[in-house]
This record gives C-alpha cells, sequence and structure tokens, in this order.
C-alpha cells in the first residue's frame, strides 16, 4: 500500500494573502509544514502541490518534490489532480497553514483507512481547550457519533462538539468520486468541503487525540506559533 502526502499551498488567502511564505524562524511556513510532515512512519512520499511560482520556487529550496498546478477553487481539487497522476492507494491532505503538524497526528488519521477497507475518509479532531475556541468561527466544530463517525462540521457552536483539525486521509478511488461530486447546499452555507461527503451519504471517521494546534488563519495566530516555536 503506497499512502502520499500532499500539501495544497496557495498564495491568494482572503484573511492572509501570502501565508505559506509567511517567515516563521528564518523559514517560511510551508517548509515548517513539511520538515514535520517528513517524520512521518506510515508516508512514503510528501508533495508541495501549489498553483503560485512564488510557492513554487520557495519550495524548490527544500525539496525536488513540489508541483506547480492550474488554478482550483479548493484544496481537495488541487491534492485530487496530483493524486490522479500518481501512483498511491491513500492520498492524506496536509493543511499548509499547519507548521505545529505533527507526524504521529498524520499517522493516526491514516491507520483507521489501513486497517479497514470499509473506511474512505479518516480526519482528526481534539477537545477544545476554552470556552473562546468555541465561538470562533475559525475553529470548525465536529459531532461524532458512538462509533466514531462525524455528524456535522460547522463553524458555529455545536452541542458536545470537538475541535477538527484539518487534516483528511482518503482512499484514492473515494477521492476522485468525492472531488467529482456537485457541491451541496450545507456545503455553500457553512463553506465547508467535508459537508458534501456526509451530504452524499458517505461517512468521514474521526480519529480523537490530545495533540493541540494553531492552524494560522490571520497574522495573530502567525505571532502565537514563532512564540510556541522560539520556546521549544
Amino acid at each position: 500500500m503506497k499512502i502520499v502526502g500532499i500539501i495544497p499551498a496557495r498564495y491568494g488567502s482572503t484573511r492572509f494573502p501570502g501565508k505559506p511564505l509567511a517567515e516563521i524562524l528564518g523559514k517560511p511556513m510551508i517548509q515548517w509544514v513539511y520538515e514535520n510532515a517528513a517524520k512521518s512512519k506510515i508516508l512514503d512520499k510528501i508533495i508541495i502541490a501549489t498553483d503560485d511560482k512564488r510557492i513554487f520556487d520557495a519550495a524548490l529550496k527544500f525539496t525536488k518534490d513540489a508541483i506547480l498546478t492550474p488554478e482550483f477553487n479548493s484544496g481537495t481539487d488541487r491534492l485530487a489532480f496530483v493524486a490522479k497522476n500518481i501512483d498511491c492507494d491513500i492520498a492524506v491532505n496536509i493543511q499548509g497553514d499547519e507548521p505545529l503538524i505533527k507526524a504521529g497526528i498524520i499517522d493516526a488519521a491514516v491507520q483507521p483507512l489501513v486497517k479497514d477497507s470499509g473506511i474512505v475518509v479518516g480526519t482528526i479532531a481534539s477537545e477544545f481547550e476554552n470556552e473562546d475556541e468555541t465561538k470562533n468561527p475559525n475553529n470548525v466544530k465536529v459531532i461524532i457519533d458512538k462509533n466514531n463517525f462525524a455528524i456535522y462540521f460547522s463553524r458555529l457552536p455545536l452541542p458536545a462538539a470537538l475541535k477538527h483539525i484539518g487534516l483528511y486521509a482518503y482512499e484514492k478511488r473515494f477521492l476522485m468520486k468525492f472531488s467529482g461530486m456537485a457541491r451541496t447546499e450545507l456545503e455553500l452555507n457553512e463553506k465547508l468541503e467535508q459537508l458534501r461527503i456526509i451530504e452524499n451519504g458517505y461517512k468521514i471517521y474521526v480519529t480523537k487525540t490530545d495533540y493541540k494546534t494553531i492552524g494560522v488563519d490571520t497574522e495573530e495566530d502567525l505571532e502565537k506559533v514563532k512564540k510556541l516555536i522560539s520556546c521549544v
């Protein structure tokens, strides 16, 4: 079984343009993501996929595995474009704005797919640290059933919700199917692609973890990450 990690990265973020290239202690954020992911024990290869020449050129300074893609509306579409043309059984979408990502979390997201052929999508979630986190729309919430499958995702507060970590492991054949599905009403309202999967009757397995992370959505988040890294 071949498992490939793909880091989709775009320059034109609405809240923080150019964030993959934001410097953290002398390295661009995308390099922190790549180097942390490279410690995974389960990934056979890691590829940076971007439609921006600036990010592509920066990536080539620390890896040969970077691909310049066409423009896409979402990271999932970019992931599918890359996965379609490479030999793999599982493709892992590793967010390019998670410089604190731990390799063990990536492996934990993938393991359910390796162990159970009936699981086609896996992701990660943790407990919220405080009430303010539950109110922040940048923190996606997920509620799960007794078998650890997602019931719903939202940017709004949900009862008994976990904090979703935007990392996905896809069975390749399902990823191709998912990328071809029409966008759905809930997906468009919540601005969350994963709801398209649930609305079409498929299940997302959620692995619970104690891992705490800060996804970089704003420059304020970036400063928090810098402080955390500098203390290590």
